[in-house]
């Protein structure tokens, strides 16, 4: 991305299990400051990718540097720049949510205020319970203020906001957006499209192993451009078109009805809609090579 320091570059990144290919090729890179998500179905290659960008997990190909560095060589100050939310992470069954966070903590040059990242991840009323005692909603909140309590440059969520409730959730991606704010560069996988769209600056389609697409949630699979869907009711019923300009068509019909139009509506494909067809495509494109 031009202009823009890249936080994380990856080229020709391939990972395989015996004869399964987990990573084909992918080229990415992340802008500075920047939010991406990566989307696809489970098994497409999304937790492998990040484990090999978080030092995890070896590579079998391709270049890579994050924030300037190669994960397989970070050392101790490069983990200090980054954040890492995993899907599942250790046990502190027998100690308290604040106790967690206060040693973790220690690990960090400028860890955030502990009081802060209670708040931040809806726990400050737990912070005397045990992490053995928790809901399984409650733990995964534990995990991202584990993840954020470094002040990190780089921040990995992996599937944050599972067992999160609504409100929750959207408090949460209150505070992803504050982060980017304040500079943090964020790569994210989620299934939640609304979390994706809410939150990227742009989304990575993954399937199969292979990146499909990358683009600003808005344009992704010239969502922008596709036909509208503009709907109404009269005396013969329901009508829908698809039509490539909209506002004429609504138009037209304001003429026709001499005003308000019963039940219009106006609808482009949504996030979700691009997404899946993007995906059909992939296997159908898989299954003839």
């Amino acid at each position: 991305m031009p202009n823009q320091q890249t936080a994380i570059r990856v080229r020709g990144l391939r990972k395989s299990y015996r004869d399964v290919v987990a990573v084909d090729r992918i080229d990415l890179d992340v802008a500075t400051g920047e939010i991406v998500a990566l989307l696809g179905p489970n098994g497409a290659g999304k937790t492998t990718v990040t484990e090999i960008l978080e030092g995890f997990r070896s590579r079998d190909a391709g270049e890579l540097s994050v924030l300037g560095a190669d994960p397989d060589t970070g050392g101790a100050a490069w983990r200090d720049r980054i954040g890492i939310v995993l899907q599942k992470s250790g046990d502190f069954e027998l100690i308290t949510v604040e106790e967690v966070l206060r040693q973790f903590a220690r690990y960090y040059r400028r860890p955030r205020d502990v009081d802060e990242v209670l708040d931040a991840v809806g726990l400050t009323d737990k912070r005397r319970t045990r992490t053995g005692l928790l809901s399984g909603g409650q733990r995964r909140r534990l995990d991202v203020g584990l993840g954020i309590l470094g002040n990190p440059e780089l921040l990995f969520l992996d599937e944050p906001t599972t067992g999160f409730d609504p409100e929750v959730r959207r408090q949460f991606w209150d505070l992803v957006g504050s982060l980017r704010d304040d500079g943090t560069t964020i790569l994210l996988t989620t299934h939640y499209l609304e979390e994706a769209e809410h939150l990227a600056d742009r989304v990575a389609v993954v399937h199969q192993g292979r990146l499909v697409a990358v683009d600003t949630p808005a344009r992704l699979g010239g969502r922008q451009s596709a036909r509208a869907a503009v709907g109404w009711t009269d005396a013969d019923g329901p009508h829908e078109l698809l039509v490539d300009d909209p506002t004429r068509t609504v138009l037209d019909l304001a003429a026709r009805f001499g005003g308000e139009v019963p039940e219009l509506t106006v609808s482009r494909p949504t996030l979700e809609d691009v997404y899946l067809s993007m995906i059909e495509l992939s296997t159908t494109e898989g299954a003839q090579s």
